[in-house]
């Protein structure tokens, strides 16, 4: 069973705390991931800082927009240097051709290509929840969640994001190659929180997720490191 990466997700409002967690954790885990809030509070920055400090990013900004706004903004993230960003899968076929289009131009010589993974249904969201289908049941949700990463395999992304409930039907779908983040990562023990579709760190290793987010469990702990080596341990 191939070990997933731990990213821990800086979920902050501001750059110095943000700051200070990533330097506790160095050394520690690999990756950081950078949210929509923190991003509009320290810009591209930040993405700088954290990379000068040894970490890959996640830029976790969700892009859904017009192929050509899309383009553009995927394009300058990979100038920025994230390592990993997001699309909306929803976004559609030439929103997606269009980010792969953005990142490849812009990348530098030498520079190693971003990951563009597509978000299929937030790990927040149930059943109820479906826009189009408010009595919709578990089983529509990892189906859309199954097909939208078929979708976006053809569309040459790299990846989707998914629950670890539909960890080990999309990794049968697409592949080994194809890259599951999955968000949404708890102890058998800890609280949800505002997850809707939780699932264990060793769960999501034995259905072949590529990279688990954790946020809150790790990052407001009285001892992250430990924490975070709590969260590691569990995968193996």
């Amino acid at each position: 069973m191939k070990k997933p990466a731990l990213v821990v997700a800086l979920d902050f409002a501001q750059a110095d705390p943000a700051l200070e967690m990533a330097a506790r954790l160095r050394g520690v885990v690999p990756w950081v991931k950078v949210g929509l809030e923190l991003y509009l509070q320290a810009g591209s920055s930040l993405v700088a800082r954290l990379k000068n400090m040894g970490f890959s990013v996640f830029l976790d900004l969700k892009f859904m927009d017009i192929p050509n706004t899309v383009q553009g903004a995927v394009a300058q993230a990979t100038r920025m240097g994230a390592d990993m960003l997001t699309i909306h899968a929803l976004g559609g076929r030439a929103m997606a051709e269009a980010a792969v289009e953005g990142r490849d131009k812009a990348l530098a010589p030498g520079q190693t290509s971003p990951l563009i993974l597509g978000v299929t249904i937030l790990t927040s969201m149930g059943p109820a929840d479906l826009a189009w289908n408010s009595e919709g049941t578990a089983e529509d949700l990892r189906r859309l969640a199954v097909h939208l990463a078929r979708q976006t395999q053809n569309w040459k992304l790299d990846g989707v994001v998914c629950s670890g409930r539909e960890v080990c039907d999309i990794r049968q779908a697409c592949g080994v190659d194809f890259q599951l983040l999955t968000p949404g990562i708890r102890l058998p023990d800890a609280d949800a929180g505002d997850q809707t579709r939780v699932c264990t760190p060793a769960q999501a290793a034995r259905d072949g997720s590529d990279f688990l987010v954790v946020g809150r469990p790790i990052t407001r702990a009285d001892d992250p490191v430990r924490a975070a080596r709590m969260y590691r341990e569990a995968t193996e």
